[in-house]
């Protein structure tokens, strides 16, 4: 067990992309880190990537599996003894046409990106009240704010968990939880450059004020700031960090004179 004067965040969905930036940003403010991610052999070598061993532990589980997050939250108490910050990033997505998805694909998203931020603070509330309280930050997206095509599930998730946040906030403060939400716009992830052509990409672009893809670390300094004490009197919100795509309207590239 780690001294109990460090404060404790786990990470879901730690294994890549904002997660992993969001753990890397707590390490290196000194907090300990529990990494969880339903891939095994990614976070096994993110883990060992981040070689900080006495101040992280790895989490191999499914956010949906009530039993399993139970023991994962068991795990973090034996190891660590306590829990300050929880941040709700593992997700899943379906890019299909509405009249295409299936039941079982919708079923999946909703269990992954909302019943698994429903059981993760569930399972690690009473925790972070026995050490004073704490944060959570659910990661939620701009297509939880606004619709678009393809996102009939995953849009309808986030902005359900949107909502699950204000819940969870309004009964958590008795605890001295705060609950905020983090809506990230379009973000240079290994997986946004795999699957966002560069058609994708400068349509993005050209609609979105600041004119680029946030970058992973600017997300989690988003994170990292909703966990700290100078958003102590912040809960209940979503912030989108999002380059001013959600605020914008059309015509952006023609008002530039592009």
């Amino acid at each position: 067990m780690t001294g109990q004067t460090e404060k404790v965040a786990l990470v879901t969905g730690a294994a890549r992309g904002i997660g992993l930036a969001a753990a890397k940003r707590f390490l290196a403010e000194g907090w300990c880190v529990a990494l969880l991610d339903i891939d095994g052999e990614t976070l096994m070598r993110a883990h060992a990537a981040v070689a900080q061993p006495r101040t992280t532990l790895a989490l191999h589980c499914d956010v949906a599996d009530a039993d399993g997050v139970t023991k994962a939250v068991a795990a973090i108490e034996k190891r660590f003894g306590r829990l300050d910050a929880l941040v709700n990033n593992a997700g899943t997505a379906t890019f299909k046409p509405l009249l295409e998805t299936t039941p079982a694909e919708w079923e999946r998203v909703l269990a992954v990106n909302l019943t698994g931020p429903f059981l993760t603070v569930q399972a690690a509330a009473s925790l972070m009240a026995r050490s004073g309280g704490g944060s959570v930050v659910n990661i939620t997206s701009i297509s939880g704010l606004r619709a678009s095509t393809l996102r009939v599930a995953y849009g309808t998730s986030k902005a359900a968990l949107s909502h699950l946040t204000k819940q969870q906030a309004a009964e958590l403060a008795s605890l001295n939880i705060r609950v905020n939400a983090v809506a990230p716009g379009p973000v240079d992830t290994a997986m946004a450059k795999a699957v966002h052509s560069a058609a994708i990409r400068a349509d993005y672009q050209d609609a979105i004020p600041l004119n680029r893809y946030g970058l992973e670390e600017e997300i989690a300094d988003a994170i990292f700031f909703l966990c700290s004490e100078r958003a102590s009197y912040i809960t209940g919100q979503t912030l989108a960090v999002d380059g001013g795509f959600d605020a914008a309207g059309i015509g952006l590239k023609t008002l530039r004179g592009g």
